[in-house]
């Protein structure tokens, strides 16, 4: 089935359907023919002349399987980020105008950047997953007048064959005394999506092929220090291929050129306490996870594989802890104490904390272990160990506020611990908690 040509970009025309505003960025193809689609942000301004702005391309080209009647579509925007201020453009392409847009087949096969293709209507399912080479021409971006006549350099991802009219992935420009950026085309790599296609993602054993949810393996750190690095990690994992030991995803079950990966490794280390320099060295945990994420290039299906390593003769991190009982509902607190959201633990409820106390400002703390690891969550001591306090006055022992727990008298000059701050019963009185129990025993606080 042949498809219909059809180039949109859903922006522009929720854009067109209201009244025009000032625009941040301005993005304009075949500026003669094209209407131009404008978004409306924070205005940037460029920090100094010659700065970097960084462009990320929101391009999509979609297709869909040929007994589904669905026209192929192409979508094309990108944001320019300066000093953490984004701007976003957004190109209307004229399907009408073929100096508009450029495309050809990043494998060289079928089309090429000399004989562009003019139409999409050969990109069916069977073209799902490839690279395509989209070329937008005659590109502005426009600044605002306040960084007017300032140089700058764009910088574009260097993937997927990203590129200016330059041929490189950076370019720098001079900005008019409006500050528009005028270049002559931009060339973006996007992989052709079809989304009607649900096939998912699934993980394998390299091994036997098996469908597998997780993986795990054994690796030693070095001698120098129990350093490990995160390329050594990855390639013993062998992601990708058949390599003995190792994992691959696919989507029929073979090995697919068209699955991409990604890996947190280095920021789950971090996460975990172990510092990772700039070269990828960093000294090997007992054992550390991390997560693969394999992402079909055909229809952005992902699947997540959670890796554990083991290292025999890696570094102990287990931080040494105990159990406690909370005596008195306590919060968490940071490592300046202040209060870490809502969450507590309820009174008569055990927590492994650190072996000893930890100083913030004038009072002391706990600080909670989970895992073997310290999570910088503090709970105050005094929930947990009490506070001496000495009596003013001989005080009985209530359960309540009209009734006493025992016929006990404490004396007056008698030292008595309480835990946590003070309640307040019905009588409208304060009492402390006294006793490391779960009985209900309370002291007057007016008697302390």
């Amino acid at each position: 089935m042949k498809k219909n040509l059809r180039i949109v970009s859903a922006a522009a025309a929720a854009l067109l359907a209201v009244a025009p505003v000032a625009a941040s960025a301005v993005s304009t193809v075949s500026a003669d023919a094209v209407t131009t689609a404008t978004s409306v942000n924070t205005p940037i301004t460029l920090p100094d002349s010659n700065a970097k702005v960084n462009i990320t391309p929101n391009v999509s080209l979609t297709t869909s399987d040929a007994n589904v009647s669905v026209d192929t579509a192409l979508s094309a925007s990108f944001t320019a980020t300066v000093d953490g201020t984004t701007a976003t453009s957004t190109f209307s392409v004229d399907a009408k105008d073929p100096s508009s847009v450029k495309m050809w087949a990043a494998d060289g096969k079928g089309s090429n950047p000399n004989n562009p293709i003019k139409s999409l209507k050969d990109i069916t399912a069977a073209n799902a997953g490839t690279l395509y080479k989209v070329q937008l021409n005659n590109v502005s971006l426009n600044f605002g007048d306040k960084n007017g006549n300032k140089d700058v350099t764009l910088v574009l991802p260097n993937e997927n064959g990203n590129h200016f009219d330059n041929n490189k992935n950076t370019i720098k420009v001079h900005l008019d005394r409006n500050g528009v950026a005028k270049l002559g085309y931009v060339v973006f790599g996007v992989y052709a999506k079809d989304f009607s296609n649900s096939m998912v993602v699934q993980w394998h054993s390299a091994n036997t092929g098996a469908v597998v949810n997780s993986a795990s393996f054994q690796l030693y750190a070095g001698s120098d220090a129990g350093k490990m690095n995160v390329d050594q990690v990855m390639n013993q994992l062998g992601i990708g291929t058949k390599k003995a030991n190792g994992y691959y995803a696919s989507q029929d079950g073979t090995v697919d050129s068209q699955i991409k990966y990604t890996d947190n490794l280095e920021d789950a280390l971090k996460a975990a306490g172990v510092d990772v320099d700039a070269q990828g060295w960093f000294v090997a945990p007992k054992s550390f996870t991390f997560n693969v994420t394999a992402k079909s290039e055909k229809n952005d299906a992902t699947a997540t594989l959670p890796v554990t390593v083991n290292v025999p003769n890696g570094k102990d991190t287990t931080v040494p802890s105990q159990s406690k009982t909370v005596m008195h509902n306590a919060y968490f607190y940071d490592k300046n104490g202040k209060r870490v959201g809502s969450d507590k633990v309820t009174r008569y409820n055990s927590v492994n904390v650190a072996m000893s106390t930890t100083k913030i400002g004038d009072k002391t703390y706990y600080e909670v272990v989970e895992n073997g690891k310290a999570t910088g969550k503090f709970i105050n001591a005094d929930n947990i160990d009490g506070t001496k306090r000495t009596l003013k006055h001989n005080a009985y022992v209530y359960k309540s506020s009209k009734k006493r727990a025992n016929k006990v008298v404490l004396k007056k000059g008698e030292e008595v611990t309480t835990y946590g701050g003070t309640y307040t019963f019905k009588n409208g009185k304060q009492y402390y908690k006294i006793g490391n129990d779960t009985k209900k025993t309370y002291v007057k606080a007016s008697n302390f």
